[in-house]
């Protein structure tokens, strides 16, 4: 079997302690040729983007998420921005350096000072760190030019294909347009821009290795760094826990300017960081320090580090033994293993909480990431059409416990086998391993999203593919690797509750599947009401229509005339829509079922299934219908409560076989205990009943559970009862579990028969309250 195992692997870059920085005021302007100069500049927020200062500056319609404000922008698509900025000549100690130093501009610039280029790249994901010491004058002007987007020649100009112009360069696609985000290409500077006064002595890049045996919980320890002018100056190294106890702390002397620092024992006794749900997160402090010979700081790096071993493994049952030739190969392996404990991977697609990056801030990564941890979640996909998120978004993974799934921004498009194309490729792939490696939350790198598609059609003989394989081994050689999603095995979709070429309703068709782990999967509702009425006119409220802030907003048009809004689907089930107040909470019901309903089947298919992602997490923009459970900014619909519930670590479940019931029909629903923890689960009393028309209650049957062994599910019996006739069209399957109430479930089902009353679901039933 082949194992791919983890061994932490830490890198830090431009982390510069103990060096003074200076934020910059700038301006910005546009032209349209690069050699003219704008005709007139606009106070510029950094971080930001163009299109927010040219918004501002031209008095343009705002917000830019209204309605279809964001059309604006496109005109100005293929003009150049030129950003400008001025500063006097800094005081410098003697060998003191002055540098420009920016961590994210986007997407193709040329930086110049006092009229002299001094530099230029293509890619938004590699930082930007200029020495400027011997070009300084007395008064200093810098500009940063940046270029026109980029398009391709031949590329589809539809809608939801103006991602073709993004199949040549590393920009992430989604700017181009999706079915949940507009046309809106940003560009610009986007993380922290700043001026930094260093010493000449100067700690470059620091690694840390550590093998990890998970059952000893000790590690062999090793820490790397380069440096400028550091021989014969002083280190120190210290590894610390969260009390402020030391269990590493070494000094010595610099004898050249790359070396590496070892104890000579294994580090012991070590508290170890576990996936949410799984264990505490525990992190240490490291930092390393280096001194002149009177015990002056010089420079210093300082850092988090969680101790765990993650491999990705066959899932059980993986190996199928193909009785007729010819054979073809197994499955890929997705059983992710953290400290030797296999994991159910339970989360979803993180999509970017922002279309304009620059707005991200920790706290609001953090809104979002804590949010995961209370829907026991433990992963999230950063699916490879988005962009590489800030720092604090990979240090709050660490803190809450969300393994990251990172991929590298290639989605839905074929790559090309281009020099030039491959060069920028390897310089933000590498750029973006040695950041990313150095965090206990990422659990593996992915190639990008759907490469292996008949839309893509890509293979694993793609040079891009290649070398990303070889440059995530070269520099992070333990951390899992996969081409792509999906690969055999895994699955993506279905994406609506009822679609009759796909098996009807997703309660019909997911029990028939069985895939080693659900990768994107989604039910779309329509938004909040709150949202609704801030994203388009109160006239375009009701009833939705084409044309209006609704079709704008991705409820129509979207792989067909109905998504992601599915009105055909709601009327059929619900009769007529009569409010807007009634679209959202039957739309929303819908969602809350049908990802109960998936997030639990692929639990019950443990252990061949070992994953389940849903497409999506939230939105960068409003959207008025689509897969998210979190709108933005950052209110969760209903579906997210009931997505927490469907995860939880130990719960009683119910297999229901449809979703729509007649009067009459003989109801059925076979019944689980699932447990994902590994902890044995005591036997309990589990009762089944039907509650309908104003809390009238009929038991099904009660089920002995005998208990299950540790991340074991337990099959239960069937429950059937003929369904009496009901006054009104909402009906509720519950799961009681006796003593433990944190484990009973509830499941709403849709009655239809002769004189039936329309039941909204009740506002706490939304918001995840159990009876």
């Amino acid at each position: 079997m082949k194992k791919f195992l983890f061994t932490f692997i830490f890198s830090t870059l431009f982390s510069f302690a103990q060096n003074t920085q200076t934020l910059l005021n700038w301006q910005v302007g546009y032209h349209s040729n690069s050699n003219d100069l704008p005709l007139k500049y606009y106070v510029s927020t950094v971080p930001g983007a163009v299109q927010l200062d040219l918004m501002v500056g031209e008095k343009m319609k705002q917000p830019y998420w209204f309605g279809n404000n964001f059309e604006q922008f496109i005109p100005y698509e293929q003009k150049w921005f030129t950003y400008k900025t001025s500063f006097d000549k800094p005081v410098l100690k003697t060998g003191q350096k002055f540098h420009f130093v920016s961590k994210g501009i986007d997407y193709q610039f040329i930086i110049s000072l006092n009229g002299e280029k001094i530099h230029e790249q293509e890619g938004m994901f590699t930082y930007v760190d200029l020495d400027l010491t011997s070009k300084l004058k007395d008064k200093n002007e810098l500009t940063i030019k940046i270029l026109p987007v980029i398009t391709v020649a031949g590329s589809r100009q539809t809608i939801w294909h103006y991602r073709d112009n993004a199949r040549t360069s590393v920009k992430p696609a989604v700017s181009y347009g999706w079915d949940w985000h507009p046309r809106l290409i940003t560009r610009g500077i986007w993380d922290e821009t700043y001026l930094e006064t260093r010493n000449s002595t100067q700690i470059k890049e620091v690694n840390t290795y550590y093998n990890l045996n998970p059952n000893s919980k000790s590690a062999f320890f090793r820490y790397d760094a380069e440096l400028l002018d550091g021989v014969g100056k002083m280190y120190e190294l210290k590894l610390s826990n969260a009390a402020g106890s030391d269990i590493l702390n070494l000094n010595g002397t610099i004898s050249s300017d790359k070396f590496s620092i070892s104890p000579k024992d294994s580090l012991k006794n070590l508290e170890l960081w576990w996936p949410n749900t799984y264990g505490k997160q525990t992190l240490y402090n490291l930092s390393f320090t280096v001194k002149d010979a009177s015990g002056t700081v010089l420079d210093k790096k300082t850092a988090k580090v969680g101790f765990r071993k993650i491999e990705m493994l066959m899932n059980e049952g993986g190996w199928i033994d193909f009785t007729e030739f010819p054979k073809p190969r197994a499955v890929a392996p997705t059983q992710i293993v953290v400290n030797g404990k296999k994991v159910f991977a339970k989360g979803s697609n993180w999509v970017h909480p922002e279309i304009f990056m620059g707005l991200a801030t920790r706290e609001s990564y953090e809104k979002h990431i804590k949010l995961a941890k209370e829907a026991n979640f433990n992963i999230f996909r950063v699916w490879g059409g988005g962009v590489i998120n800030k720092e604090s978004f990979f240090d709050l993974c660490d803190e809450y416990g969300i393994l990251v799934w990172q991929e590298f921004p290639l989605a839905c498009n074929e790559y090309p086998n281009d020099p030039k194309y491959l060069d920028v490729l390897k310089q933000e792939a590498t750029s973006i391993i040695k950041r990313v490696r150095q965090h206990a939350s990422l659990g593996l790198w992915c190639g990008g999203n759907e490469l292996f598609n008949e839309w893509s059609r890509m293979t694993d003989q793609h040079h891009a593919l290649r070398l990303l394989d070889h440059l995530t081994y070269g520099i992070d050689p333990q951390t899992p690797f996969i081409m792509t999603s999906p690969l055999n095995g895994m699955g993506h979709g279905h994406y609506v509750m009822y679609e009759q070429a796909n098996g009807g309703e997703v309660f019909q068709w997911m029990p028939k599947k069985k895939f080693t782990a659900y990768t994107e999967f989604g039910v779309p509702s329509v938004a909040n009401i709150e949202v609704l009425k801030a994203m388009m006119p109160s006239s375009e409220l009701f009833p939705p229509k084409r044309g209006t802030g609704w079709e704008t907003h991705h409820a129509f048009g979207v792989w067909g005339a109905n998504r992601w809004l599915e009105l055909p689907f709601l009327t059929e089930y619900f009769g007529e829509i009569k409010s807007l107040e009634d679209l959202v909470a039957y739309s929303q019901l819908s969602q809350c079922e049908g990802y109960k309903c998936i997030f639990e089947e692929s639990r019950r298919q443990k252990p061949f299934c070992a994953m389940s992602v849903n497409w999506c997490y939230q939105e960068p923009w409003p959207c008025a219908a689509n897969n998210s459970l979190i709108n933005w900014p950052s209110a969760p619909k209903a579906a997210y409560y009931h997505v927490g519930k469907a995860c939880r670590p130990v719960l009683a479940s119910a297999r229901i076989p449809k979703w729509r019931w007649d009067e009459g029909e003989t109801f059925s629903a076979e019944l689980f205990m699932l447990n994902d923890i590994h902890e044995k689960v005591p036997g309990a009393k589990v009762t089944a009943k039907i509650v309908y028309d104003d809390n009238k209650t009929l038991k099904l049957l009660d089920w002995e559970f005998a208990g299950c062994n540790e991340y074991e599910n337990a099959a239960g019996p069937t429950a059937r009862m003929v369904l009496p006739k009901m006054k009104n069209n909402l009906f509720k399957l519950v799961v009681e579990v006796a003593g433990k109430p944190e484990y009973t479930s509830e499941y709403t089902c849709i009655y239809r028969g002769n004189d039936v009353l329309n039941a909204k679901p009740k506002i706490k039933y939304l918001n995840g309250v159990v009876e």
